[in-house]
């Protein structure tokens, strides 16, 4: 039970001071009502920064660095710490890491469908109303969407292989030694990143239910 006294608000026994006064008419329930959304609207922009983060930096680099062969030169590495970590073009058929070569129409259709559910998540089903669900909801978002603008083709150019045409453009590197794990790029760090917070969160929630 919430209580409004001039402009202190006392809510489960802990006085708010400082709050906004009270519109005529509106309620605590209408009050309380837009902190989802609110938040729902930042997470929006966290989407939009992400996305915008991700496409540029693969414009850039592949402006910098030019596409990868047969167009452009084969093992053009520049290193950011040698023989570790640099910056190499190149151009993911499939999924996450290379996963599924060949399908990445397929990826784009279960792109939209995926991003359709989240929204719907966060939205329709309440989600917003937990901070650390809807960053992480965010991550995975701004995830799709980066890659799924390469899916479509919007980087395309005539004279390209016919298969880029569904393929996403990767430019970090990492390698040890012998092995160098597929080329990788922001949407795909903010995917992993996303699903990690969730898998944090699904854990977390199970102990908290074990030790109740």
């Amino acid at each position: 039970v919430a209580l409004v006294v001039g402009e202190t608000i006392v809510f489960q026994g802990r006085r708010c001071q400082g709050a906004r006064r009270f519109a005529p008419g509106e309620t605590i329930a209408m009050r309380m009502s837009l902190v989802p959304q609110r938040r729902g609207v930042i997470r929006l922009a966290d989407l939009r920064f992400g996305c915008a983060v991700d496409l540029g930096t693969k414009q850039a680099v592949f402006a910098w660095r030019g596409a990868p062969f047969p167009i452009g030169q084969r093992n053009s590495v520049w290193w950011l710490i040698e023989p570790y970590v640099g910056i190499e073009t190149a151009v993911n058929l499939g999924a996450l890491f290379g996963f599924g070569a060949g399908a990445g129409r397929y990826f784009a259709l279960l792109s939209i469908v995926a991003a359709v559910g989240i929204l719907l998540w966060l939205f329709r089903f309440g989600a917003a109303k937990d901070r650390w669900l809807t960053i992480a909801l965010a991550c995975v978002t701004a995830g799709i969407f980066g890659n799924l603008y390469d899916r479509l083709g919007f980087w395309y150019e005539t004279g390209m292989p016919v298969a880029w045409q569904s393929g996403v453009r990767d430019w970090i590197l990492f390698r040890y030694g012998d092995y160098t794990w597929p080329n990788f790029n922001i949407a795909d760090s903010m995917l992993v990143s996303g699903a990690l917070m969730l898998l944090w969160q699904a854990l977390t929630d199970w102990l908290e239910s074990m030790r109740s």
